[in-house]
């Protein structure tokens, strides 16, 4: 008589590569422990106790997203241990916005067949984000979808719980004309236009591991490059003085998202020459015949996340995030003279709308 995993196994699920791939991830799992994680992996849910002291009016803050089509970056390449840090950072980047703290990241993986070292390589690259975000990995789920998914291939998703006191959340209703605008140096692409870049690109007929003119890296390596987790230089600036609005330059690129921290009556000028514009988009831009302003429409430029502040706090403002970024440097993604915060632009009188100058 066949075993019950026997007759799973001929469905296109293996039960046994379930539990191999559950051994393999303890380890990752265990290197995101904090202080408020009870008990292990296994349950039915996973538990954290957060610490309150010092805390009027606890307030929980969530943040959910994926990967979206990188991952088919990762599938080209065959490389998928760097993929869960950009997972992580969809989440908690959004979470920081509010001012809140991330406490801990749970995760959904479904693939089309389970292959336990795959598996576990993608939850090495969530420890990876976790960690450099400060929160522990509680749980989560390995789904096995034959039929569903290719063989090879698989998605990704995860959800993040953040807390900050009530008192301290970011209001970005305080913001006013004459506010000064930092931003925080982006690793490349991040995890957004990757459909118009595979398009532009044409990555599926292309060597990945080819160099291209302008790039220190394979352009495989520069779009699988991670997005990066500004969690701890922005709490190092939090725990200094009152920032009015951050956000998270994610897909919509500049006009879609700064605005979304402006109030009636404001705009934003953005000095595109008080930063660098990374090689990579430039190569998108050139080869897919695109208007600077549309690649602000689309992407980062270069800038993953805006702060605004009082424009008298700029300069402690700007030693405090550099001296975090140099103690948390971005792993992965080698430091150079352009990593470093700096003022980008200002609030300026408007109805809602960025300009570029």
């Amino acid at each position: 008589m066949k075993s019950k995993s026997d007759i799973y196994k001929e469905s296109g699920v293996d039960i046994t590569a379930g539990y191999e791939a559950v051994l393999l991830m303890k380890e990752h799992i265990g290197r995101t422990a904090t202080q408020g994680v009870l008990g292990g992996i296994g349950g039915f849910g996973g538990l954290f106790a957060p610490d309150l002291s010092g805390i009027r009016e606890p307030v929980l803050v969530s943040g959910t997203d994926g990967v979206g089509t990188k991952l088919k970056i990762a599938f080209l390449m065959d490389k998928h241990d760097t993929i869960g840090i950009d997972c992580v950072a969809m989440c908690v980047n959004d979470i920081i916005c509010s001012g809140a703290r991330p406490l801990f990241f749970l995760d959904y993986l479904a693939v089309g067949v389970n292959r336990p070292q795959k598996v576990a390589s993608i939850v090495s690259g969530i420890a990876d984000g976790c960690v450099q975000a400060g929160c522990a990995l509680i749980g989560g789920e390995t789904a096995e979808m034959p039929g569903f998914y290719a063989p090879n291939e698989y998605d990704l998703a995860g959800f993040a719980v953040g807390l900050a006191d009530k008192n301290k959340l970011i209001d970005p209703q305080s913001v006013k004309p004459g506010d000064a605008i930092i931003g925080l140096p982006s690793s490349g692409i991040h995890s957004n236009g990757f459909s118009l870049v595979r398009k532009v690109l044409n990555v599926e007929d292309r060597s990945l591991s080819a160099y291209m003119p302008g790039l220190s890296s394979t352009l495989g390596e520069a779009l699988l490059t991670p997005t990066r987790i500004y969690v701890k230089p922005v709490l190092s600036l939090l725990s200094k003085m009152n920032v009015k609005g951050i956000s998270h330059i994610t897909g919509g690129g500049f006009f879609e998202n700064i605005p979304r921290i402006l109030p009636a009556g404001c705009s934003a000028r953005i000095d595109t020459g008080s930063f660098t514009i990374p090689p990579v988009f430039r190569l998108i831009e050139q080869e897919g015949n695109l208007p600077e302003r549309e690649m602000f429409n689309i992407f980062n430029m270069g800038i993953g996340l805006c702060l605004v502040l009082d424009p008298q706090n700029t300069d402690e403002a700007l030693r405090t995030l550099n001296k975090a970024i140099k103690e948390h440097p971005f792993p992965l993604n080698p430091q150079s003279a352009d990593d470093i915060a700096r003022v980008i632009g200002e609030v300026v009188p408007g109805e809602n709308e960025v300009m570029l100058c």
